[in-house]
């Protein structure tokens, strides 16, 4: 089973303010013991949404929207993946995360599991699916 750790958004890391080397360390132990048990499959910082756009959909039309986006509650910081035996393993990992809010304040992670092709049930484009070893 594989589950995202979603590090939400807040207003410092919106702003581009970088972790200090207390958080860093911090969050470098945490990945450090995920990697030793073999369940770490990847994990990243993301900048903020001021380097980013949306796309938005209409049928068929698109449109770009670039960023920044105003509710920093509703947007994502970072990201862990992890690949456990359970929900409750994965629930064991991470609440064991670090605080992802900068000198103590208040932060906010989710914890979201993934689809495996196998959820699909059989198909031809899970079988596409497969064979490009995706999901």
């Amino acid at each position: 089973m594989r589950f995202m750790i979603v590090v939400k958004a807040t207003r410092d890391s919106e702003a581009g303010v970088m972790p200090d080397e207390k958080a860093l360390s911090e969050m470098a132990k945490y990945h450090e013991e995920l990697q030793r048990a073999g369940v770490l499959l990847d994990a990243s910082g993301l900048q903020a949404t001021s380097k980013g756009w949306r796309i938005m959909y209409s049928g068929q039309k698109r449109t770009v929207v670039d960023g920044p986006f105003t509710e920093a509650k509703e947007l994502i910081a970072g990201y862990t993946i992890i690949q456990v035996k359970s929900k409750e393993e994965a629930m064991e990992w991470a609440r064991r995360f670090p605080n992802p809010a900068l000198n103590g304040q208040e932060g906010e992670i989710e914890v979201r599991q993934l689809f495996e092709l196998d959820d699909f049930g059989p198909s031809e484009a899970v079988e596409r699916f497969r064979k490009m070893d995706v999901g």
